[in-house]
């Protein structure tokens, strides 16, 4: 389409006079081109003058304005360096006048123009840079540099920063750059004499495009953003930068960096500088500190300014006055800083597509998203014309009336009608914006506290580590009022207030946690729910308070995604981790979010014991499964590829009957399969059995190892052949010999159990193939009965109950009846893994009576409701004498008991009697069974 047929809007001449010049200059044009001319030159000096220098271009560019601007960017990149500051200036004039007809007309949407002028920005950048760095090069200033090393400026590389990085460049903006090199690509030695040559460098291209000649100027250059620029240089070693952001790094220049691009120079190395910021600029946690930072910048910009008090638009600073561009762009960018370091899709650069994102992901609501990406384009197309009127860095509106009517003119509009508009969009803006930082209203110091609390506990809270900071005290001042009232809305709030003292007396820092509570008030009765309910929950949270993030950051109340959705998300989690402790890292903080929401939803009733039991199989499963090609690949970077078909993890216990509780360990045995492959290839090539052995104890390590986010599960490996003295790993040929021929019954048992969890498939296959065979022959009754017998004197007279409600220790409790079905299915030749089916096994083969399986299964019931609440309130077997009031409703709920001594009572009572089954059927043999 020609431009004339996509004009959906024309300026009206402010100065007739100056119009008719314009439209003189180009005597070709006619119709809306030519009106657009008139009113382009007759509200604006400045397009007025381009009109006239470049009349003889206009016309044609006019015809095909997108490949005007290509042949525009092509004639730069084809000037010699001694012309290339006048191509560039000539380049200026053209691409300005083309823009700002375009963006007059409607011609090109706002991004459009500000992605032409970004797109101007850069390829000068490049440019100039290519040529003052080739300069340097052919003086033989820059060591060991030659002429193939300039399209690269030599390893120097310019960022984008703020709207030039995010391709949202004004009609006539500043361009801010921080300029580095990479200093690896020089020896120590030369390391002072390259960093002078690019210094040189920096500065002539700055001058090469801010200088202002009788061609004019090409961007005004900015170079104060880099770090510390008081003291450094303009051009400065990667690895300085580096360090500066890591140990000096300020809030602002966080935000800074998401808009910040890698456009000129050595690209590739801007790139990885970038990624490796990527920790300090989004925190692995939600940032809700990052939103008072954000209002405090704001005040102080607005002090500053003197931008302060009621919105009146004569002078109105577009930008930075309240309702303006910056507070869309503050709020964007605090929210992507809150949350960008759990969801890199919010790591975009441009203000539009943030507020996409952070809609489309549930941040921001979407009407609000909608409000704000509106009176962000019209903000800036008013910007635009403050701007091409004069070519002037202004954001003002006008303190004139004859400025306003100037405005309008341009604008094609009325001045009422404009000034109506200004002020509702800024308005709205403004209360959309400030609503976020600083929400008004009754706020938590308001609440009146219904209780009266110790005062020695609320004393001592400020000697604990997590109240040591100003910052953190500030904020948890505002919060005391709110929390004290939710305590006192507890059943016992002095219970509650206890608990959660111990909370935040093992809290180890606090402005990251309370700034998230003072954003999310929800989050506060969460707390104080889980405080007053589950010790061992709070202790958990005390260490690991991110995993609130999980509450806030997804779909926290959403249906079980189950393993398989579990493992991809883990995999593509820790995929795209270059460094593997930080995979290892990753997966530790992951599985603990997970972790934390079935207790969660366990706690509030949301799932009942056996799905927290399933939910906790799944996790742990996918975990495994995720990090077993993680670990492989990195030991095989060192020694090579697993030889032969691989190995599978073997997962054993609880976790193989994919029912474990909130603080089970994991029993694993590995299995692998050389296929007469005597060693692996690699730098360093291993045996194939000292192969398997040390991948097994790098598996090992991966899970259990104590690191910054602490371990992911302990790890129990007893259960492989000949226990522990025999190889961590065992090859597939000796496991099915063992197990047919040496393996002893309390080992065949434990079969019934096994799954496959991690590894190679076509080894787990042969592997289940194995465990159904062994399963499946004769099996000598009155042997393994006997066995069974005496494991069970040998478990009493080893482990004695803690007490009455010690679920799991004791005749007729959990290990008792696991171990009836477990030897149900070995007797039957069953290949179920739960006591259910093992239960269910035994009555179909008549080794169990109806009544005598109806009591197995509903004592294991019962036990393991008892045991898996236990577990998720406290380190120690229930006890309702220090239990507090939520611990014992929540048991009273899981089991649905009337009080918990007639719990009690029913659950010795039942166990006793499961028990006595148990004495019964070890003493006798199966139906059919020979002696």
């Amino acid at each position: 389409m020609s431009f004339a047929s996509r004009i959906t809007r024309l300026p009206v001449p402010f100065e007739p006079d100056r119009g008719a010049e314009a439209r003189a200059a180009v005597p070709g044009l006619s119709g809306d081109l030519a009106k657009l001319v008139e009113g382009a030159g007759g509200c604006s000096p400045y397009l007025l003058g381009l009109t006239e220098k470049e009349a003889g271009w206009l016309p044609g560019a006019l015809d095909d304005p997108e490949a005007a601007l290509e042949a525009v960017f092509a004639d730069i990149q084809g000037a010699a360096p001694d012309v290339l500051p006048v191509a560039l200036r000539q380049a200026k004039r053209r691409v300005a006048l083309l823009a700002g007809l375009a963006d007059l007309a409607g011609v090109w949407p706002l991004m459009q123009v500000t992605g032409a002028l970004t797109r101007l920005a850069d390829l000068a950048t490049h440019t100039a840079m290519r040529a003052t760095v080739g300069h340097e090069i052919r003086r033989g200033k820059l060591p060991g540099a030659t002429e193939d090393d300039i399209e690269q400026a030599g390893g120097m590389v310019a960022l984008a920063m703020g709207k030039m990085g995010a391709g949202e460049l004004n009609y006539s903006s500043d361009i801010d750059l921080i300029c580095l090199f990479d200093e690896t690509r020089f020896d120590p030695e030369d390391w002072h004499e390259a960093r002078a040559s690019f210094v040189r460098a920096t500065r002539r291209m700055s001058a090469m495009l801010s200088d202002m000649t009788a061609e004019g100027y090409v961007f005004r250059t900015d170079l104060r953003l880099r770090p510390d620029p008081a003291v450094t240089p303009v051009c400065l070693a990667m690895a300085a930068a580096e360090t500066y952001y890591e140990s000096l790094g300020r809030t602002w220049e966080r935000a800074a960096y998401i808009k910040a691009r890698a456009c000129a120079g050595d690209i590739a190395a801007g790139e990885k500088f970038l990624k490796t910021l990527t920790p300090f600029v989004f925190r692995k946690h939600l940032d809700f500190a990052a939103i008072q930072d954000a209002h405090d910048m704001r005040l102080r910009i607005r002090e500053h300014k003197g931008l302060g008090g009621p919105i009146t638009l004569p002078g109105h600073n577009m930008k930075l006055g309240r309702g303006g561009i910056r507070e869309i762009e503050f709020f964007t960018q605090t929210r992507q800083l809150i949350a960008g370091g759990r969801d890199p899709e919010l790591r975009v650069r441009g203000t539009l597509d943030g507020l996409r994102v952070l809609a489309d992901k549930e941040w921001i609501p979407q009407d609000a998203a909608g409000v704000l990406a509106d009176h962000y384009v019209a903000h800036r197309e008013v910007e635009h014309r403050l701007q091409m009127i004069r070519d002037a860095q202004t954001h003002d509106l006008p303190n004139s009336e004859e400025g306003f009517e100037r405005l309008a003119s341009f604008m094609g509009r009325e001045v009422q009608e404009l000034k109506t508009d200004l002020h509702r969009r800024l308005t709205e803006v403004h209360d959309l914006t400030e609503s976020f930082f600083a929400p008004e209203g009754g706020g938590p110091a308001e609440v009146e506290v219904g209780h009266e609390f110790n005062p020695e506990i609320v004393a001592r809270w400020r000697s604990y580590p997590a109240l040591r900071s100003a910052r953190a005290v500030e904020i948890f001042e505002r919060l005391k009022p709110e929390i004290l009232e939710r305590l006192a809305r507890a059943a016992r709030p002095d219970e509650a207030l206890l608990a959660l003292d111990g909370f935040l007396a093992g809290l180890p820092a606090g402005v990251q946690l309370l700034s998230l509570f003072e954003a999310n008030p929800q989050l506060i009765d969460l707390l104080v729910d889980i405080v007053g309910t589950s010790p061992a929950l709070a202790a958990h949270l005390s260490r690991n308070s991110g995993v609130f993030d999980a509450v806030i950051g997804g779909d926290f109340f959403a249906d079980w995604p189950g393993h398989d959705a579990l493992r991809d998300e883990l995999a593509a989690r820790i995929g795209d981790e270059d460094d593997y402790e930080r995979k290892l890292d990753h997966a530790r903080r992951w599985a603990k979010e997970w972790h934390f929401r079935i207790g969660v939803h366990h706690l509030r009733g949301l799932i009942d014991a056996d799905a927290a039991g399933a939910q906790y199989a799944d996790l742990a499963g996918a975990c495994l499964a995720a990090l077993y090609p993680a670990v492989v690949a990195q030991f095989a970077a060192k020694h090579g590829a697993p030889p032969g078909r691989g190995a599978m993890v073997l997962g054993m216990g609880s976790l193989g009957a994919e029912r474990l509780n909130a603080s089970s360990d994991l029993d694993l045995i590995v299995i692998y399969d050389a296929a007469g492959v005597e060693a692996s290839e690699g730098r360093r090539p291993l045996a194939a059995r000292a192969y398997y052995a040390r991948l097994t104890q790098a598996m090992v390590t991966a899970v259990t190892a104590l690191m910054s986010e602490g371990r992911l599960y302990e790890v129990d490996m007893r259960l492989r052949p000949s226990g522990t003295q025999g190889p961590v790993a065992t090859s597939l040929a000796s496991f099915e010999s063992y197990q047919k021929d040496e393996a002893w019954v309390w080992e065949h048992l434990a079969l019934t159990r096994a799954r496959a969890v991690a590894g190679d498939n076509g080894v787990a296959a042969d592997v289940e193939a194995v465990r159904r065979t062994v399963l499946g022959a004769p099996q000598d009754a009155a042997r393994v009965l006997h066995e069974v017998r005496e494991m069970r004197a040998r478990i009493a007279a080893a482990k004695q109950p803690a007490g009455p409600w010690d679920a799991k220790i004791g005749p007729g409790r959990l290990q008792d009846v696991e171990l009836v079905a477990q030897a149900a299915t070995l007797l039957t030749g069953g290949t179920g893994r739960s006591v259910a089916a093992g239960l269910e096994a035994g009555r179909q083969a008549g080794w169990l009576r109806d009544d005598e399986s109806a009591t197995l299964d509903a004592a294991y019931r019962l036990c393991w409701k008892v045991q898996a609440v236990s577990k998720l309130l406290s380190d120690k077997p229930f006890d309702p004498g220090s239990m507090g009031e939520g611990g014992c409703a929540m048991m009273l709920r899981e089991t649905g008991a009337d009080s918990l001594a007639v719990l009690e009572q029913d659950l010795t009572a039942l166990t006793a009697r499961a028990g006595q089954v148990i004495d019964d059927v070890t003493g006798r043999m199966p139906k059919g069974a020979g002696q």
